[in-house]
């Protein structure tokens, strides 16, 4: 997708998209950045968008990994299965679905959760039926990393996993916070 393209496709549904430019280099980086890619095999992405982030990530992973990338509008999907890595899952469906995806590669649990939902804009009762399922379906030790432009949703976090860092990424148009959360 273009520059142009993802700039019309969040202004036509910025609820679901949360932004009207992709994620820079470093904000990318910041998002992963806790994940160990040396034993991860199953993330799980959470609003992937056209797949920035997920590039960043396919070329970490080990070859026998998986990403299970969720994202509701079409067109993005689109984006992301023209990535054409056999490792990449794309779920068009709610992120509330999170288990039904696993158990369709043969997963029990999300080695490591990365999202860029923009949970702000969406109705307190779904963020947090999300939020609940990340946690629900992380394994033990694994990492929640939660893009935001805000703090106004970190209780979602706080509320499933108790303690969570937050780094402000400045490198980025506009500059973002990364939530860090382990299980």
């Amino acid at each position: 997708m273009s520059t142009l393209s993802f700039l019309l496709e969040g202004l036509r549904n910025i609820g679901t998209t949360g932004t009207i430019t992709r994620s820079g280099t470093a904000l990318c980086r910041a998002a992963i950045d806790r994940i160990d890619f040396t034993t991860a095999r199953t993330i799980v992405e959470l609003g992937a968008g056209d797949g920035v982030i997920t590039k960043h990530i396919l070329e970490r992973l080990h070859p026998e990994g998986r990403v299970i990338a969720f994202e509701v509008s079409e067109d993005l999907c689109n984006d992301m299965r023209a990535i054409g890595d056999p490792r990449l899952v794309v779920a068009q469906d709610s992120a509330e679905h999170i288990g039904k995806y696993l158990d369709r590669v043969g997963a029990e649990r999300a080695d490591h959760i990365v999202s860029a939902i923009p949970f702000a804009a969406l109705p307190r009762d779904l963020g947090e039926r999300i939020v609940t399922a990340a946690h629900d379906h992380l394994r033990p030790g694994g990492c929640y990393n939660q893009v935001h432009y805000s703090l106004k949703t970190k209780s979602y976090y706080e509320r499933a996993f108790g303690r969570v860092e937050a780094r402000r990424v400045y490198l980025n148009l506009p500059p973002a916070w990364v939530l860090y959360c382990r299980k």
